[in-house]
């Protein structure tokens, strides 16, 4: 006599240990639960008792079950809406759709699964995962369809070893037939696929091991069908009617039990065999798949696949190096680095960005280590800060084998075009691709310059308008009935309470509230917004606007700033969220009213617009670098007016993605007494992260030069004196990465001294600046060689930087805020320039008065001075003492929040050179390969 394989009593135990596993993990992790979505179109009433049973069956093991159900209207179209929405919902781990659909018109089945992630297609029935079975792929990322694993798990509950043994399968439905008869055959069974067209089929079935019929034929098969002490798995399930039950019906399956439990070792009752361990397996998927997103969302090491390099010498152009390395498809790197599908939005194959739903995904995250790549005061030719942050991404990544994002600025298509060139890094240590890069890339820059415009047109146009009209017909024009129904829009009710304006009814307004809200009263005089464009113009530093006879006369002086010079930019590197981008972009001082009070962006009323435009360009773009490694590149603020650093948003991303054993190398722009300072006093102190060390760059050419080597021009051949060994000249000139050095130890933060190895340095010049470098302060000083050797070349500095971070940090900030504007910028040029103190001109002294008496005087500062010195005089090379830094002018960007005082005359359009980099850009029209970018 046959004994009953039990599905009722294996599901029941199954339940059991799952429910047990999911307390567990939310003992660990108690905001967490697995999510089922089950998706029904119509309202079948059969359907709905199946969709009760795996409600009841989640809820005991503690499974959210959702159940989606959609009208018999509904298009294919509509369901694939829902079922890319419930994709895209972190909260569910598991999509189902419940079969048949009960619709008015024809659904593809098919089609529906197809629109289902593999990922979470805990049915088994995409092609993804039925594909991998079918080619034994049994990974830990498929998923077996539910049937035909809980038919496989009742076979095993007998004991049987199915290795070697003969199975037939009767049917080959994608659902159970074809799935089993593949599960069978990958645990070395010997399978037999049959079906209606069979022939002989009792003389075939007579010789299995193993029968699992799904024919859907009741009582099919009998009992001198079977092989003596076969183990039989019945998944038929057929109503025939009976006049004993209430129902009038009971269900068979496929198997004539009654015959056949006379000859069957093992058989399957129907119901409560296969039924139940359906449901089981089903929940047994979903609560892989969670357990799967929990470990993607808590992954520490990243299974990535480095790019090898060919190195060449001598070294190749810039972009020969990147044209020759074929990147990753970016969705290969995102899922590499721990990013859902759903959280990378591909721009082509090479790019994309990241949405910033991964913070919250990974909030419960640490954080990685926090690394500052600056450099000395240097020389007009740049000391290689980008290419040595490249170098050491990966070098602490292709090499090192750690979790390593770089994070980096967009460059401005004005120096890539103009004379510096594009700034993706150089030689062997790039981001890729690197035309890509420089040229465009996902339009970030030309959103900043719609937004930055938008408003520039809003303010010309509302002076005009309020010049033009009286206050009844500006404010009926301002507030408008609409349909005999008049009401502030939220961005004017903002007003009404910065005015203190109570009443919320349009038509209730006096005249004098009517005048105070209408009328901005701007002074043209005091207008500090400007237009912005992406190219280096220089007959765009001072122009004239409303010239047209159509403007009555109201024309001013204005001028253009290139678009990195916006605060706009400034306010997008600064910003923690969408809501706070709308915050600080409605903040944003534009000019100063006749009464002395600001005009804000909310004033104008475009704060809702701007945010639009910039609704894409908050999200980080991702790429990589030569050797395979991530890049944020988001952000590249103007170094001088404003912070000079890369976004913040970018950086709290990749904090969360590497991991607390993982790494971050950001870049802060200029010598480290703006960039690494700003980096420090303003980005840190904004973000609230806290770094872990500082990367200071510097080469044998730039300390020479601060020790009274020769001019350095760009575009003009160094003198001998760079090429030939000059010990007296290098100790001379040492002077300013000793204050360098001191700089960052002021904010109690090791630094690593990287010397950027170029081929003329002798030996003995590299060792005593190596020397200087740690008797200066260093915790340790290394040469690197990543522009010719790659990520080899600089796995000593990356050895460096991951023991520095492992010192304690004792991080501090310079100044606190609430000191008075005039001591914070003392402190920064005591301490940071070595000034024996400061003299505010009279305009700037104006500036404290005004920007204290509007409540700005709590802002950090931004000091905007030459990169080329310490002090205020670009040709003070070394370290000067003995200087008083005068301050000229201290202008306000509200939005991006901080002060910046001007110490010189701050060119913030650059111009064209005689001979500018376009000369040599062109495209191949036959491969439309970009040549001479570099």
């Amino acid at each position: 006599m046959a004994q009953k394989l039990d599905g009722k009593a294996i599901a029941a135990d199954l339940r059991k240990k799952l429910s047990f596993e999911v307390n567990e993990i939310k003992k660990k992790f108690p905001k967490f639960t697995p999510g089922l979505a089950i998706v029904q179109v119509g309202s079948k009433e059969d359907s709905k008792v199946y969709i009760r049973m795996k409600v009841k069956a989640g809820q005991e093991i503690g499974i959210n079950v959702c159940h989606v159900q959609l009208p018999k209207n509904v298009q294919q179209a509509e369901l694939a809406d829902e079922i890319n929405r419930l994709n895209k919902d972190e909260g569910i781990h598991g999509i189902i759709v419940q079969l048949p659909f009960d619709s008015n018109d024809p659904i593809d089945v098919n089609l529906a699964i197809s629109c289902i992630l593999p990922s979470k297609d805990v049915d088994g029935l995409h092609n993804d995962n039925a594909g991998k079975l079918c080619h034994g792929i049994l990974d830990t990322e498929v998923f077996l369809p539910c049937t035909p694993r809980g038919c496989l798990e009742l076979i095993k509950s007998t004991g049987m070893e199915i290795k070697g043994k003969s199975a037939v399968v009767i049917g080959r439905s994608r659902i159970v037939g074809s799935p089993i008869a593949e599960l069978l055959k990958w645990n070395d069974a010997t399978v037999t696929v049959c079906h209606s067209k069979t022939s002989n089929l009792p003389s075939i079935t007579k010789q299995a091991d193993i029968l699992v019929v799904a024919a859907r034929q009741q009582e099919m098969v009998k009992a001198d069908w079977l092989k003596p002490g076969a183990v039989v798995i019945d998944c038929g399930i057929n109503p025939i009617p009976d006049a004993t039950k209430k129902c009038g019906q009971r269900l068979v399956g496929d198997v004539d039990h009654e015959g056949a439990s006379s000859i069957a070792s093992w058989l399957t009752p129907v119901p409560g065999g296969v039924g139940p361990m359906t449901v089981a397996m089903l929940m047994q998927n979903t609560v892989e798949s969670a357990k799967r997103h929990l470990k993607k969302k808590l992954v520490t090491n990243w299974n990535i696949r480095y790019l090898k390099l060919n190195l060449l010498t001598p070294v190749p152009s810039d972009i020969a190096i990147a044209s020759a390395q074929k990147p990753k498809d970016v969705g290969e790197l995102a899922n590499e680095i721990g990013l859902l599908p759903s959280e990378v939005n591909l721009y082509g194959k090479k790019k994309a960005k990241v949405s910033l739903s991964v913070l919250e995904r990974l909030k419960d995250k640490a954080n990685g280590k926090y690394v500052v790549v600056t450099g000395i005061t240097p020389t007009p030719l740049g000391e290689g800060k980008s290419t040595t942050t490249i170098g050491l991404a990966q070098a602490i990544g292709a090499h090192l084998k750690k979790n390593i994002f770089a994070c980096v600025r967009q460059p401005s298509q004005g120096p890539t075009f103009g004379i510096k060139g594009g700034a993706a890094g150089g030689g062997y240590s790039q981001v890729i691709p690197m035309d890509e890069f420089n040229l465009h890339l996902t339009g970030d820059i030309h959103a900043i310059t719609a937004a930055n415009n938008l408003l520039a047109a809003a303010i010309d146009a509302r002076m005009f308008h309020e010049s033009t009209q009286k206050n009844k017909a500006l404010y009926s024009r301002l507030v408008p009935s609409k349909k005999g129904v008049r009401q502030f829009s939220d961005i004017q009710i903002r007003r009404l309470e910065k005015l203190g304006i109570l009443e919320r009814d349009p038509n209730r307004l006096t005249p004098d509230e009517v005048s105070r809200f209408a009328r901005l009263d701007i002074d043209p005089d005091t207008i500090t917004w400007q237009r912005v464009i992406d190219t280096n113009d220089r007959f765009l530093r001072k122009i004239t606007v409303g010239q047209s006879v159509t403007e009555k006369g109201k024309e001013r002086s204005t001028q253009f700033d290139i678009t990195v010079a916006s605060e706009v930019m400034a306010v997008l590197a600064l910003t923690t969220s969408v809501e706070d981008m709308r915050e600080r972009l409605g903040k944003m001082v534009v000019a100063t009213d006749r009464a002395g009070n600001p005009v804000t962006c909310d004033d104008i009323g475009a704060t809702g617009a701007l945010t639009v435009l910039m609704r894409d360009a908050i999200q980080p773009n991702l790429m990589q670098t030569l050797e395979g490694t991530p890049v944020f590149v988001h952000a590249g603020p103007f170094a001088n007016i404003a912070h000079g650093n890369s976004s913040i948003l970018a950086d709290m991303i990749a904090l969360k993605l590497t991991g607390q054993d993982g790494f971050v190398v950001t870049e802060a722009g200029f010598g480290a007494d703006i960039g690494m300072e700003k980096f420090f006093n303003i980005k840190c102190r904004r973000s609230g992260l806290i770094p872990s060390a500082v990367v200071l760059v510097a080469t044998v050419r730039a300390i020479k030069m601060h020790g009274g080597g020769p001019t350095v021009v760009a575009g003009m051949p160094l003198a001998k004196e760079y090429s030939e060994e000059n010990l007296e000249l290098l100790e001379a000139g040492f002077s300013n990465p000793r204050k360098q050095i001191e700089n960052a130890r002021f904010f109690g933060v090791p630094v690593v001294f990287a010397l950027n190895k170029f081929a003329t340095d002798s030996d003995a010049e590299i060792e005593l600046a190596l020397r200087l470098a740690r008797e200066s302060g260093a915790i340790d000083a290394v040469c690197a060689s990543h522009w010719s050797h790659g990520g080899a070349g600089a796995v000593d500095l990356a050895k460096a930087v991951v023991k520095a971070t492992e010192s304690p940090s004792t991080f501090q900030f310079l100044y606190q805020l609430d000191l008075p504007i005039k001591e914070k910028i003392e402190i920064i040029a005591q301490k940071i320039y070595g000034a024996d103190g400061i003299e505010l001109l009279p305009e700037a002294a104006e500036k404290v008065e005004l920007y204290t008496r509007q409540g700005f005087s709590g802002l950090p500062i931004c000091m905007a001075k030459t990169h080329l010195s310490l002090s205020h005089k670009p040709e003070l090379k070394g370290a000067p003492i003995g200087f008083v830094l005068p301050i000229r002018d201290i202008r306000a960007s509200v939005g991006a929040g901080f002060l910046y005082p001007l110490v010189g005359t701050m060119s913030t359009m650059p111009g064209l050179p005689t001979r500018p980099c376009f000369y040599d850009i062109d495209l191949d029209p036959l491969t439309m390969e970009v040549k001479g970018l570099f």
